[in-house]
């Protein structure tokens, strides 16, 4: 194990407690944004290296869960601390965490892919069980709340939000039961000796138990680092006149950077199984598991919470999840598949700028 995962999180624990104690003045705000980035980065290395001991497709839901406790971790956090100013939040990061893996993080491993190999294939029968999972969950989380009519446009009853919440979660609890157990084979890559080139050996039970508890450690410190510099981002974020909605791509963007990097290297290796797993996991995971969170928070302490989209929101989302089926439908991709998806993303950034 290379030596930078075993201390970046303890400095970044370290910068934690000195943040609390001291306060966070600009110098200290700086190192924090460093040690933040770092634990996200160590985070992910240790899901990694939990993920190779216990193999695929288990791998892949490992890092998946372990981004999203992330995320989830961040915007809980940040809903305590700005209370009904950020109702909107959770909605923000969950869209923006969707367009981002299903567009930029997608179209990037199609690109590079079709780049390196021309063409490429992956199993059918799991993206689709991923896709239609993903149409469902986000159709429920994103779209019904802004056509409702038992409540404000945009927000659900406490009932509907009981439902939906549990609704998400059960239908994330199947995907991962089809996914590791009742057809575990739709989600393998092709073994061949691409594959086992690139594959190096599992790591002991030793080194998985150690990069478990270091996984927990960078855990802690991501979420208490956000939560330090929330302040600063929100007012950093307002300074340059940005949409509030900005501060939930920069969640998103800061969760998924490493595993976009692992998604975008097994791409280039020829493993376009392996980030189709991490890419499409990671949106249902980014629903089925914030939104079970972020409701209870919300119905234990009546906190405002808004999850309907607006009307560009809508069509960006019915956009994506239209071209995503039409993509992946065969199988098979190529750089001009990777193309459509990069353009969206584009267009997903350039008008939560300027709307």
């Amino acid at each position: 194990m290379p030596r930078w995962p075993l201390w970046i999180p303890i400095a970044a624990s370290l910068l934690l407690v000195v943040a609390v104690v001291t306060g966070v003045p600009p110098w200290l705000a700086a190192a924090c944004a460093i040690g933040l980035v770092g634990a996200v980065f160590s985070a992910v290395h240790h899901a990694e290296v939990v993920a190779h001991r216990v193999g695929e497709p288990f791998g892949t839901l490992v890092l998946a869960v372990a981004i999203t406790v992330i995320e989830v971790a961040l915007i809980v956090s940040m809903m305590l601390a700005g209370g009904p100013a950020t109702a909107a939040l959770p909605r923000d990061t969950i869209f923006s965490a969707v367009m981002i893996i299903c567009t930029g993080v997608v179209g990037s491993c199609i690109l590079v892919g079709g780049l390196h190999h021309h063409e490429q294939s992956f199993r059918l029968e799991g993206a689709s069980s991923a896709l239609a999972a993903l149409v469902a969950l986000a159709g429920l989380s994103l779209v019904m709340p802004s056509f409702t009519t038992s409540s404000v446009a945009g927000t659900y009853t406490v009932a509907q939000l009981a439902f939906v919440a549990i609704s998400s979660l059960s239908l994330w609890g199947v995907f991962v039961f089809v996914q590791t157990v009742r057809h575990r084979d739709y989600f393998l890559p092709p073994v061949n000796a691409a594959d086992e080139a690139v594959h190096a050996a599992p790591p002991s039970a030793h080194d998985a138990w150690i990069s478990f508890g270091l996984l927990l450690v960078s855990l802690v410190a991501v979420v208490g680092l956000a939560k330090m510099l929330s302040p600063a981002l929100e007012a950093g974020i307002a300074a340059i006149g940005a949409p509030k909605a900005v501060i939930g791509i920069a969640i998103a963007l800061l969760v998924l950077l490493p595993e976009t990097v692992a998604a975008l290297r097994a791409a280039a290796a020829d493993r376009l199984q392996t980030s189709m797993n991490l890419a499409l996991g990671s949106a249902l995971a980014s629903i089925g598991l914030t939104i079970p969170s972020v409701g209870v928070v919300a119905i234990v302490l009546e906190l405002p919470l808004v999850l309907g989209l607006d009307p560009k929101e809508l069509i960006l989302l019915g956009l994506t999840l239209l071209i995503s089926v039409i993509t992946l439908g065969t199988g098979r991709t190529n750089v001009m598949q990777g193309a459509v998806h990069l353009v969206l993303f584009a267009a997903f950034l350039f008008l939560a700028l300027v709307p």
